[in-house]
């Protein structure tokens, strides 16, 4: 009687083994996209967006030329949207952002949350900046508060750059009855303002970070990249998330 051949055990340790690679791969990949990678790429926006984030914004100046607002609300790109929006108004004692009006009424017309920010010069009059943006700024409730661009420093002195800030930040709040928010970078702000305006809401800027801004000072608003890519803007424009879900939003829009 002929000998049964039996399975060869090479060929079943080989099926076995290639399984448990599949197997492998496919948790490695899950537990990567869902629960580990920090941030991920969007084609239409063509930047990293970080995860873990639910109101994603952009900010505009004439840089961006003519915007296309309805276009800018209508984009949707699998669960990322923009929820709103900060426009350049004004920049030193005179200088008004020659496509703020447009840019803040037809951003208003598509019920998009907008904020207008004003770009300091440090050593010129404090309170004519505070006036120069507070003559063309008007501001209603669902509005975001407004902000103050600090991003150069003219090389004055850290004590000469807190009493010029301050005051701007003191008259705007008066006028609006809202605290401002203070944009700056990381570095600008531990060296001019830490420890001292700590109390006021920041929209910091910083790029490149996979998941979040490398500080430890808390933050409302993050600017992570400069290259995004959004409907109805022909060039590149600012990307920003929120830190908060949106009842946190709400609560720091004027009322």
């Amino acid at each position: 009687m002929a000998r049964k051949k039996k399975p060869s055990s090479i060929k079943s340790f080989a099926k076995i083994f290639f399984w448990l690679c599949v197997a492998f791969a496919s948790t490695y990949f899950a537990v990567n996209y869902f629960f580990i990678q920090p941030h991920i790429f969007y084609p239409g926006f063509e930047i990293d967006i970080p995860r873990g984030y639910k109101i994603h914004g952009i900010d505009v100046s004439r840089y961006q030329a003519n915007i296309n607002w309805e276009e800018v609300k209508g984009m949707e790109v699998k669960d990322i949207k923009i929820g709103f929006a900060f426009i350049k108004a004004t920049e030193g004692r005179f200088l008004v952002d020659s496509k703020f009006r447009s840019n803040w009424s037809n951003a208003g017309k598509h019920n998009l949350p907008k904020g207008a920010y004003h770009f300091f010069i440090p050593g010129k009059n404090p309170e004519k900046q505070a006036l120069n943006f507070i003559g063309i700024v008007s501001l209603k409730s669902g509005d975001l508060p407004p902000v103050l661009d600090v991003e150069v420093s003219r090389k004055i002195s850290v004590k000469q750059m807190q009493q010029e800030v301050k005051l701007w930040l003191d008259m705007v709040e008066k006028h609006y009855g809202v605290k401002p928010i203070i944009y700056t970078n990381i570095s600008f702000y531990e060296k001019y303002f830490a420890g001292v305006f700590d109390d006021y809401p920041l929209w910091v800027a910083h790029y490149l970070q996979p998941d979040k801004p490398r500080t430890k000072q808390e933050w409302d608003f993050w600017q992570h990249s400069e290259l995004g890519r959004v409907n109805g803007i022909t060039s590149m424009v600012d990307f920003n998330v929120f830190s908060g879900d949106s009842s946190d939003f709400k609560k720091l829009l004027v009322p």
